[in-house]
């Protein structure tokens, strides 16, 4: 029986890298590196850990994963249950991130769940930060275009760069000192209203009758 197994995984292994396109693989990881930005958002997690004490990096991470791959499969159907669609949910994400881009930018406290790990973990970080708006209907159009095969090994390769990220926030934060930290912060915080402005600007037309 071992030795029937042993034999099995390395044929259904070499079957699934056999049966990828390594050229449509690239693309949809890239695409949704660009997407996430978890580099980006390296300002807004120190500032976040800094208030809460900490922050718990593989659930963050599993559960923007699980977030990723719910939308993968079950994304139309679940916003379509609730009466919702992509342009509504995506208007939704983009205040979110409008407010944390103004807390960056002001220096102002809009999220009060600071000293609560474990809320946090869920909003902002994994939603709206990781698993963003942006990121789950991305997902879902990809879908159309590419493999689910393709589209869940990039989820995988983007959520192990996601946690290397959280897991370097005091050494990133050593590196780039206080003073670099605060201009880091404000010009990445102007980055971040200018991106909830566009998902606004882009989403919001049609939805106010």
């Amino acid at each position: 029986m071992d030795l029937m197994l042993t034999g099995i995984a390395p044929t259904f292994a070499k079957t699934i890298l056999m049966s990828l396109d390594i050229k449509e693989l690239l693309t949809v990881t890239f695409t949704l590196f660009a997407i996430i930005d978890i580099i980006g958002s390296v300002p807004v997690l120190i500032s976040l850990k800094e208030k809460m004490g900490g922050i718990r990096e593989l659930r963050a991470t599993v559960i923007s994963g699980a977030l990723m791959v719910l939308f993968l499969f079950l994304g139309e159907p679940f916003l379509n249950l609730l009466n919702l669609d992509k342009k509504s949910f995506a208007v939704g994400g983009s205040i979110v991130i409008f407010i944390l881009g103004l807390e960056m930018v002001l220096g102002l406290e809009f999220f009060k769940s600071e000293k609560d790990i474990k809320a946090a973990t869920v909003v902002p970080i994994a939603f709206p930060l990781i698993a963003g708006s942006g990121t789950l209907t991305t997902i879902m159009s990809l879908k159309a275009n590419y493999g689910e095969t393709s589209i869940l090994i990039a989820i995988l390769v983007n959520l192990i760069i996601v946690f290397i990220v959280l897991k370097s926030l005091n050494v990133i934060a050593k590196l780039l000192g206080p003073a670099g930290l605060i201009a880091i912060r404000k010009f990445f915080g102007v980055i971040l209203l200018a991106i909830a402005v566009k998902i606004f600007a882009t989403n919001a037309p049609g939805l106010i009758k």
